[in-house]
């Protein structure tokens, strides 16, 4: 009897140990580490405590002054909501401004997140920049690397005029974010110093985060340092800044940790067995089967189960038989039974195919496209209606090698066709909406424009989810690209000159020349492109307004670039050309000092081009900054830089117009190449040159400077004042 019962222990014994093994390992953190803190899980990568991370912008501190206990990170500023696969959601301090009933300022606070030098991002699918108020404007800056900002304005009559859960644009806007951005400085202020709105505290955001800054290949190199471990597979992080690790396909748990991954039993939960007959488990996957008594791959999402028809007897072929006929045409008929069904699920599904591409080409509105092209003989003609398997062959399925730039509405690629031309296909990467008509409003625009210095349109495709833009491709990248990511240095004073003067005869063009006026709305020199030969071609009309002739205001919900943006336009809503003025004034600062339109890096003067721009000319120290032009003439810079200065008027009314302005430039460069190209008794001719743009100058602008200079920087003398009279 005590033999037997030894026995029992120790068979019972043995039993728990074997399903102690065979039960997976769950643990989500490092051996030694803590799982949780108070509510929130905190998995590996991310660890509580020395030693419990794979690096420090994973350390996690338990705040345990709070019941139940906190998680932050980056030394207790940000609290931790959730931690996920690839994502951490955490709350983030909002922006606002606060004022009292009789317009007093009570409370300001800004909102500036930094992640560089980490692995995080903002996720541009998941976050968007909202404003809420009924007097709020609000200011959105990224990185420098992104050149990312944004202005947002949100004005209502009455707060009872808010629809909950909506927001429409009264009471509330919303600006999307590019992808992979890592620095975010939000700033909020107000028009009429009041506001009636509740304010928050915290909104939720949310961060992607990656290891390490190669993609899988490269990591995957070292396998002493590669962290994904058995049963787990790698793969890119969503902004292409890492990587990360995920378990496979029939595996869960943590796929950073030894034996983190284990064998998933989707037979065991009954409200997720994949199966509608039999399940069985194996070791990563599982198998489906069905009852002797039915037919079927017996998964849910297939062709499930299905019971055998008793009542038809099994008909045995015998060769001579004299049912043989019979069932040869049985055969024969269950032959083209097979062929004509699925004939027929093939026309099915080519008709459902081709029913949803109709649905998105009259929702794209496909119709008015074509009846304007039918209807333009000169204009639209040239306008192409693209398919989508054309364009998806064009860009090799949309390979990222293929990707030119992105930006916070869309990605452009480069495209070859089968007559071999490369264009640029812009697709959009926000499935919103609110979005299409900035994409069928881009398409309008541009069959109205044939100008050499604008990017062209060949055409579009509308029976996609969201249009496609295919343009002529600009193969020299933007302005801005050559103003600030170079330095500046591979751009001459000339090409400056002569993509200022072709700018403003694109934009003098759509304001006065085209067959119904257009203004921009979003000048800046990311959107001017430059070919091989450095020719400006303006680009991006997403934002743009047809301008009917007989409106000189158009009242539109405030779009814009922070740095560009007329300040007028923004405090009233009140579109009109003098807005595209403003914004190409800042180009001409651009072009004339090298610097950017924001930048937060400078002091609280200089942090706005347009206003430190304008200070410099008015107190005459330009040609004291270290960026500005010096290869260009005294006289010309000034000539130019006094141009920007009229442009940069807070009163649109004083502002000059784009004709005005690209008449202006286009005198100073013809007299510039004729001052250059003459090599005949130089001295001379500098001298009198110098005199006649100074009277130029002088004509135009009420003077370039006070005290104008010759070639030799100085005064101008009566000798050359009777030399000048005499030629």
């Amino acid at each position: 009897m005590p033999t037997e019962l030894l026995l029992f222990l120790l068979s019972w014994l043995m039993l728990v140990l074997l399903e102690s093994a065979a039960t997976p390992n769950h643990t989500e953190t490092l051996p030694g580490c803590q799982a949780k803190c108070g509510n929130i899980n905190i998995p590996y990568p991310f660890g509580i405590g020395r030693n419990c991370s794979i690096n420090f912008w994973a350390n996690i501190d338990c705040n345990t002054t709070f019941h139940p206990p906190r998680p932050f990170f980056a030394d207790n500023i940000f609290e931790v909501i959730q931690i996920s696969e690839s994502e951490v959601r955490i709350k983030n301090i909002v922006a606002s401004t606060c004022y009292n009933q009789s317009g007093g300022l009570v409370s300001r606070a800004i909102s500036w997140n930094d992640f560089a030098g980490t692995p995080y991002t903002f996720s541009h699918t998941k976050n968007k920049v909202t404003v809420i108020g009924c007097d709020t404007q609000s200011y959105i800056t990224g990185s420098e690397a992104l050149n990312y900002t944004s202005a947002c304005t949100s004005l209502c009559s009455n707060k009872e005029d808010l629809i909950e859960g909506s927001c429409s644009g009264i009471g509330c806007c919303q600006t999307s974010i590019p992808q992979g951005l890592q620095e975010l400085y939000m700033s909020v202020s107000t028009l009429y110093n009041y506001t009636k709105m509740v304010s928050k505290t915290y909104v939720p955001i949310v961060l992607n985060y990656s290891l390490g800054n190669k993609t899988c290949n490269e990591a995957q190199k070292n396998s002493t340092t590669f962290p994904c471990k058995e049963n787990s597979h790698c793969y890119d992080s969503v902004d292409a800044t890492g990587y990360l690790c995920k378990c496979n396909d029939g595996y869960a748990g943590n796929a950073y940790l030894a034996q983190g991954c284990q064998d998933v039993n989707e037979c065991e939960d009954p409200n997720k067995n994949p199966c509608e007959g039999t399940c069985t488990n194996n070791v990563g996957s599982y198998n489906c089967s069905c009852p002797d008594d039915s037919y079927g791959d017996g998964r849910k999402d297939g062709s499930g189960c299905t019971k055998k028809n008793k009542r038809i007897p099994v008909l045995q072929l015998s060769l001579g038989s004299p049912l043989f006929a019979i069932q040869a045409g049985l055969g024969l008929g269950l032959l083209s039974l097979l062929v004509g069904g699925s004939w027929g699920f093939h026309c099915i599904k080519k008709k459902q195919l081709s029913k949803i591409k109709e649905k998105f080409f009259l929702r794209n509105g496909g119709l008015l496209l074509k009846q304007y092209i039918s209807s333009h003989e000169g204009g639209g003609e040239s306008t192409k209606i693209f398919t989508a398997e054309e364009l998806k062959l064009a860009t090799n399925n949309y390979n990222r090698s293929r990707i030119l730039g992105q930006g916070g509405y869309g990605t452009v690629y480069k495209g070859i066709l089968p007559d071999l031309s490369v264009v640029a296909i812009k697709k959009s990467k926000i499935i919103d909406e609110s979005q299409l008509g900035l994409f069928i409003n881009e398409i309008t625009i541009l069959t109205h424009i044939h100008h050499r210095n604008v990017v062209k349109l060949f055409g579009c495709c509308l029976e996609t989810e969201v249009p496609l833009l295919v343009y002529e491709f600009v193969s020299n990248g933007t302005l801005f690209h050559h103003l600030h990511d170079n330095n500046g240095i591979s751009i001459s004073w000339e090409d400056r000159l002569r993509i200022a003067t072709e700018t403003a005869g694109a934009i003098a063009y759509l304001h006065s020349a085209a067959s119904i006026p257009i203004i921009h709305r979003d000048i800046k020199s990311s959107n001017i492109l430059l070919d091989h030969n450095y020719t400006a071609k303006v680009a991006d009309f997403g934002a743009s307004r047809l301008n009917p002739l007989d409106q000189t205001q158009i009242s539109t919900l405030v779009q814009g670039t922070m740095g560009y943006l007329d300040p007028e336009y923004f405090h009233t809503g009140q579109l009109t050309e003098k807005s595209d003025v403003y914004s190409f004034g800042v180009v001409l600062a651009e072009l004339l000092t090298g610097l950017k339109p924001i930048c937060f890096k400078r002091s609280l003067e200089q942090r706005n081009l347009a206003t430190y721009f304008t200070v410099s000319v008015n107190e005459n120290h330009l040609f004291e900054e270290a960026g500005i032009i010096k290869e260009g003439t005294t006289e010309e810079v000034h000539a130019v830089a006094k141009l920007a200065k009229s442009c940069l008027n807070l009163m649109g009314e004083e502002r000059p117009s784009m004709k005005e302005v690209a008449a202006q430039l286009e005198s100073l460069r013809e007299m510039s190449k004729r001052w250059a190209g003459n090599n005949s008794n130089r001295e001379t001719d500098n001298k009198f040159m110098t005199w006649k743009l100074q009277s130029y100058c002088s004509s135009l602008m009420g003077g370039c400077r006070s005290n104008f200079l010759d070639a030799n920087h100085k005064a101008p003398t009566e000798s050359n004042v009777a030399l000048a009279n005499t030629r």
